[in-house]
């Protein structure tokens, strides 16, 4: 029994790959899925975490400042 070559095997993956995508197929409008409506606006509160962002920016801004002046 002979190895098959190293194109010939990723052809014939390549190939089954494509066969398995064909059949891979999204559903036809209408088909019996759920019916997409406009999701209620989500509130996100943006003020919790970008205010612990600037006090650990303004902590490690006075870190360094003190690292520098030590020196």
């Amino acid at each position: 029994m002979t190895t098959k070559p190293l194109w010939l095997r990723g052809a014939l993956l390549a190939g089954l790959l494509s066969l398995g995508a064909l059949t891979a197929q999204a559903q036809a409008p209408g088909s019996g899925g759920p019916t997409p409506t406009d999701p209620p606006p989500t509130d996100v509160p943006l003020d919790g975490g970008a205010s612990l962002l600037l006090a650990s920016g303004v902590a490690y801004g006075l870190k360094r400042l003190r690292q520098r002046r030590a020196r």
